[in-house]
This record gives C-alpha cells, sequence and structure tokens, in this order.
C-alpha cells in the first residue's frame, strides 16, 4: 500500500493517483517525499533499498545501495507479496558526526 503525503489515504501499490485527493504518488506518496529528502541531503552519499526478510522475488532483486541520481522507485513494479511492497528507503552517510 502507498500512503498520499498530502490526504494520509492508503492507496494500493497499482494506483498512479491517490483513490481520495487524486494526487500523483509518484510524487506524492510518502516514499517519494522520502527519496526526494535524502537525494536533497548533502550528506548523504548512497541511499539504500531495504527489504523484508520474507519478501518476493522482485524486490529482493532491488536490495542494496544504489548513488542518489539512480534510485529506483517504490513500490517496487512486479512486488508479488501478499502484502504488497514493504520496501523502503535508507541513507548511506558520508559521515555520521559533523
Amino acid at each position: 500500500m502507498q500512503t498520499c503525503s498530502k490526504c494520509q489515504t492508503q492507496s494500493p501499490d497499482s494506483a498512479e493517483l491517490c483513490i481520495n485527493c487524486g494526487a500523483d504518488l509518484k510524487v506524492w506518496s510518502e516514499t517519494a517525499i522520502a527519496l526526494k529528502q535524502l537525494q536533497e541531503n548533502e550528506r548523504v552519499i548512497y541511499v539504500r533499498i531495504s527489504v523484508a526478510q520474507d519478501c518476493c522475488p522482485a524486490c529482493r532483486q532491488m536490495e542494496g545501495a544504489y548513488a542518489k541520481d539512480s534510485v529506483p522507485t517504490l513500490p517496487v513494479e512486479g512486488c508479488s507479496h501478499v502484502n504488497g511492497c514493504r520496501c523502503f528507503y535508507q541513507p548511506v552517510l558520508e559521515a555520521i558526526y559533523p
């Protein structure tokens, strides 16, 4: 499920628009907002896609760290898990302390 950051409504992974307010989920989903914030953060050098232990093969294939300008979008296209895509972004930092 995708959560719209504008109205907090959950939409299916396959939805391109929020089922409540019609927002473009490629821009306004919580994961899209999180990715944009990570990409804008100077301390983040890579963005990691983390997956659940019991994820589907499509999600397992996406697991790993990516350059900030080439991170795949979530949810993973082709995810076949019964609960939908549960992948999330994590920052990889150059330095933890200033």
